[in-house]
């Protein structure tokens, strides 16, 4: 389905150049440059922590999530991503308040544990449908303006999108799609639109509380920071002109899904 922009997108002088930088750190000397950013998940885990970043730089961020932001943040759109169509009009929301939309994070994700004839198949289609069905609908939404824009796309895949896990069916069929989702995307907007896919491991979120603890990583687990994974996705934001950051896996030092 081709989506009709309900909003006006830059064209000639209008549009944003990959120029306008800031200087120094998280905003001075970062690369990155005024204009929307849309960061799926923003009001959690790593999310908000790609959030946080943008805030102390020249970009916009914009949060879509299910529940309200807990972070300071002046713009954000409350959405399931499980909804194509309620993704695709947040979008398009957003885009009306922010024409100089240029670049979009998807880190908005979740799971349902447990051997394939034990989890409801209802939440695993779930996992599915928000995982990598919800990152390609925000991200074709997103198109007419980062194209417009000279925009960048980061897709957040995780290490069990290369390397599969028992007991994680719904979550690492969701996963090796984001992957080959943004492999081909890649291919696809080459020289127009920038892609990269980040393939985080384990992080300190709460993205494992409510799991059985069998399926939480065990007390003494090293577990990435979120800003510290989240200073990666800006740094991918933040390449020039004919550079592209197309993959990027960022783990703990003893990350047991890697390689």
């Amino acid at each position: 389905m081709t989506v009709t922009p309900q909003a006006e997108i830059p064209t000639g002088d209008a549009r944003l150049h990959r120029s306008d930088r800031g200087e120094g750190p998280h905003g001075a000397g970062t690369g990155l440059r005024t204009g929307a950013v849309i960061v799926t998940g923003g009001s959690s885990g790593l999310g908000r922590a790609v959030v946080e970043r943008l805030q102390a730089s020249p970009a916009t961020p914009v949060i879509l999530d299910r529940v309200p932001p807990a972070v300071d943040a002046r713009d954000y759109e409350l959405v399931d991503l499980a909804d194509r169509r309620a993704a695709e009009a947040a979008v398009a929301a957003i885009a009306r308040r922010h024409p100089d939309l240029w670049g979009v994070v998807t880190a908005a994700g979740t799971d349902a544990c447990g051997r394939l004839d034990t989890v409801d198949a209802a939440a695993w289609e779930r996992v599915v449908e928000v995982n990598l069905f919800g990152t390609a609908a925000v991200v074709r939404a997103c198109l007419p303006w980062l194209s417009a824009n000279q925009g960048r796309i980061v897709t957040v895949a995780s290490t069990l999108g290369l390397r599969a896990l028992s007991d994680a069916t719904a979550y690492c069929a969701s996963k090796f799609g984001v992957v080959g989702f943004t492999r081909a995307l890649a291919a696809e907007l080459a020289g127009e639109v920038g892609v990269t896919l980040l393939e985080p491991g384990g992080m300190q979120t709460a993205f494992f509380d409510g799991r059985e603890d069998r399926y939480k990583p065990p007390a003494d687990a090293a577990l990435s920071e979120p800003a510290d994974v989240a200073a990666a996705v800006l740094f991918a934001l933040a390449q020039p002109d004919g550079c592209e950051i197309r993959e990027l896996v960022v783990t703990p030092s003893r990350e047991t899904s890697w390689p």
